[in-house]
């Protein structure tokens, strides 16, 4: 993108709002993690007795392993969703669907378009942590190699689509273009 994509402008606030706004009613607690250097935005949707906690990436440059670890850290809830903030259309029926395909396993997992979705997914704390934390050690950065140590279900496209068919919850803005298909959208 070339910038910091939480400050994004969207309407009359900006991306990290938009998505905090959206998951605050379905989830118990907001974690952000950060860069250490960045400044976020102001999150004025989340109100009481939600809260925002903010933790910070250990490591720039880790992928979504080295993210979802200090996130994990920093959470209280035993089961956690995990979100990019530029996912401007992000479903709480998507939300909802991932949630209840946990079931008895770790993560639950996004395959949409022959590809896996980590920041879409659901991770069960505790179960989860230990091994995302070797994995980091181990320089084994793909989420893929999570996937291979903890009992997994990949939630298909088909039940997805049921949820939000048009997959919008999956489409984060990447480049410029997308930032600006997306404003087109919204409006």
């Amino acid at each position: 993108m070339g910038r910091d994509k939480a400050s994004l402008p969207w309407g009359e606030t900006t991306l990290l709002d938009r998505v905090v706004a959206i998951l605050a009613d379905l989830v118990e607690e907001v974690v952000v993690v950060a860069r250490r250097d960045q400044t976020l935005p102001p999150v004025p949707s989340l109100h009481p007795p939600r809260a925002m906690r903010l933790a910070h990436d250990e490591v720039e440059g880790r992928g979504p392993l080295g993210g979802l670890a200090p996130g994990l850290e920093a959470a209280t809830c035993p089961v956690v969703f995990a979100s990019s903030c530029d996912v401007p259309f992000l479903s709480p029926a998507f939300v909802r669907t991932m949630f209840d395909a946990l079931g008895d396993a770790a993560v639950a997992i996004p395959q949409a378009e022959g590809r896996l979705h980590p920041l879409a997914a659901v991770y069960r704390r505790d179960a989860v942590l230990p091994h995302v934390r070797a994995l980091l050690a181990e320089d084994r950065l793909r989420p893929i190699f999570l996937l291979e140590r903890v009992p997994h279900v990949v939630v298909p496209e088909d039940v997805l689509r049921a949820a939000d068919p048009e997959l919008l919850s999956l489409s984060n803005l990447n480049r410029p273009d997308d930032y600006e298909a997306a404003l087109r959208r919204a409006r």
